[in-house]
């Protein structure tokens, strides 16, 4: 039996355990892949309040190790599902908690091209606002039509020398208002009925290739990708247990509660307007604060 076990070793998911570890409860953690989550793909962090800059590796590192030294278990196990009881059925085994908190992230939506998984850190990012401070007075391209790929073109135009908006259909489906203001900038070209089909380069990102509908492709020279067609939570095994959206996010009352007594949800695997590394451990240190007080 533990205190509370923790879905998902990423900054929300071992925020959490280091706070119910201070307060000296049983903690075990459970990852399918590796600590650390998307921020992992993160080759600089500069927008951390206190921390100047860090690799995203080096700080999931360190956030790993600082709660593993307090005696917090973090196993290589899949979860399959949780039961209303809170017992927990991984790849492996089966595990009974007095609480869980799901923080299980969210995946972004890749374009699945090649050298995508290659140029990720190196001229690849999924967060403009991560990133888009190392492209000051470069070239760079957004691809996606909804309000995040209208909303990153905006942000980057104010940084960057110039930005290409790529999408595969005319008609965007982000606001018009984003639209409108960014046809104001001169700095901004609208690339429309276009996908990009290849990343090129040798260490870096250098080019893309895109198509257009009529099947001509073009080459066009970039410092930046930002890759801004959405993202996908993995949640659908918990529908016993939480409430979940048309987009698979999971719905809390008040950012961490879900509708079963004693499971809570912290990070970018709920419905939140802001997903980011500061938010992700806050998130995390909320559920823990809450799941310890309510503690039966």
């Amino acid at each position: 039996m533990y205190d509370i076990i923790i879905v998902g070793a990423g900054p929300a998911g071992l925020t959490s355990a280091l706070y119910a570890a201070r307060a000296n409860k049983k903690v075990l953690v459970f990852e399918a892949k590796a600590y650390g989550g998307q921020i992992l793909n993160a080759s600089k962090i500069e927008n951390y309040p206190g921390i100047e800059s860090i690799s995203g590796f080096e700080y999931a590192t360190i956030l790993y190790n600082q709660v593993t030294k307090l005696g917090v278990k973090v196993k290589i196990e899949t979860v399959n599902r949780i039961l209303p009881d809170k017992t927990v059925i991984t790849s492996k085994n089966e595990y009974q908690a007095k609480s869980i908190i799901i923080a299980t992230g969210a995946q972004n939506r890749k374009l699945n091209i090649k050298n995508e998984q290659e140029f990720i850190g190196k001229g690849v990012s999924y967060c403009a606002t991560c990133d888009g401070n190392f492209y000051k007075n470069k070239i760079v391209a957004v691809n996606g039509g909804g309000n995040t790929a209208l909303e990153d073109a905006l942000y980057l135009s104010g940084i960057a020398k110039k930005v290409y908006l790529i999408h595969r259909r005319q008609e965007f489906r982000g606001e018009t208002t984003y639209l409108n203001e960014l046809k104001t900038k001169e700095n901004v070209t609208l690339i429309l009925d276009s996908t990009i089909t290849c990343l090129n380069g040798q260490d870096y990102l250098e080019s893309i290739t895109i198509q257009d509908k009529n099947q001509s492709s073009q080459e066009l020279k970039i410092d930046g990708l930002f890759i801004a067609i959405g993202q996908e939570p993995n949640n659908q095994i918990f529908s016993n247990i939480v409430d979940i959206d048309d987009k698979g996010y999971i719905i809390s009352e008040d950012g961490v509660h879900t509708k079963t007594k004693g499971i809570y949800v912290a990070g970018d695997t709920r419905v939140k307007n802001l997903r980011q590394l500061t938010t992700a451990v806050s998130d995390g240190s909320i559920a823990a604060t809450m799941a310890i007080k309510e503690m039966n």
